[in-house]
């Protein structure tokens, strides 16, 4: 039954929530030899998908469900209330496809898949700008005045940015009235930090973090291929990713990752 219930419930949702769970619970994964940032997230959701659709059953099938939600119930993992204090809860969040009022409930979800009231640090990726266009302060503006209302509703901590120069970065400080508490830098494209972001981090308190996501983490294409290759058959062209976040719990004081895993949102276009 798996792949047709599945088929035929994707058909008739118009959006799809996938949640990962902790991924050093799946022995699959832990024994691979460590892959790209694209790689793991195309990975994960294929395992995702396969096992959500091996487990329909003909009572799901006749369901219509409004917001589909594909987990792999023996991954989800929430945090021991009494282990809080102990633990950090960072998030990134790539947006695909969505417009910034996407963050809240971007957030919200992780903070229910965790178990958890807070975020202690999220870090947005700069959503993707059309060709010929430069990232400015104006684009920026909407999506940290949305995570500025989740740090003032006590939703999250500290917010920080990704991938923006001096000058930028620089725009933003001045104009926030949360402040960026990080900026990270992609070491593929720049091997020694700038000396002028540098300077301005150190004067500004920023912490200056590295990273070696892609530009884009997962775009339309990969998503709808994946999707394809999961459940045979299905209209896989229909459906659009709005958003990926990547979270991670730490032990604060040993600097161990406890979980870690991915929440992607996608709709389905009705035409």
């Amino acid at each position: 039954m798996g792949t047709e219930g599945a088929r035929a419930l994707l058909e008739r949702a118009s959006r799809l929530t996938l949640q990962t769970g902790n991924l050093l619970n799946w022995g699959c994964l832990r024994k691979k030899c460590p892959a790209t940032p694209s790689e793991e997230v195309r990975d994960c959701i294929q395992k995702t998908l396969t096992e959500w659709s091996s487990k329909i059953g003909q009572d799901q099938n006749q369901e219509t469900l409004e917001v589909l939600e594909c987990t792999v119930a023996q991954a989800i993992e929430k945090i021991n209330p009494e282990e809080r204090d102990e633990l950090k809860v960072s998030a990134k969040l790539f947006i695909v496809g969505s417009n910034s009022s996407s963050i809240r409930g971007a957030v919200d979800l992780a903070c229910s898949a965790l178990g958890v009231a807070q975020l202690d640090s999220v870090i947005i990726a700069p959503p993707p700008v059309e060709d010929g266009t430069n990232l400015s302060l104006e684009y920026l503006q909407p999506y940290w005045k949305e995570l500025e209302n989740l740090v003032q509703n006590k939703k999250i901590v500290a917010i920080g940015t990704s991938d923006l120069d001096k000058t930028l970065l620089e725009q933003l400080y001045l104009w926030a009235q949360v402040k960026p508490s990080s900026n990270q830098v992609n070491l593929a494209s720049c091997c020694v930090m700038p000396p002028d972001l540098t300077a301005f981090a150190k004067e500004c308190d920023i912490q200056l973090l590295t990273h070696n996501d892609p530009k884009e983490l997962l775009c339309e294409a990969s998503f709808q291929e994946v999707l394809q290759e999961s459940i045979q058959n299905v209209k896989a062209n229909k459906w659009i990713p709005l958003w990926l976040l990547r979270y991670s719990v730490i032990v604060k004081s040993r600097g161990i990752i406890k979980s870690k895993g991915y929440i992607i949102q996608a709709k389905r276009n009705a035409s």
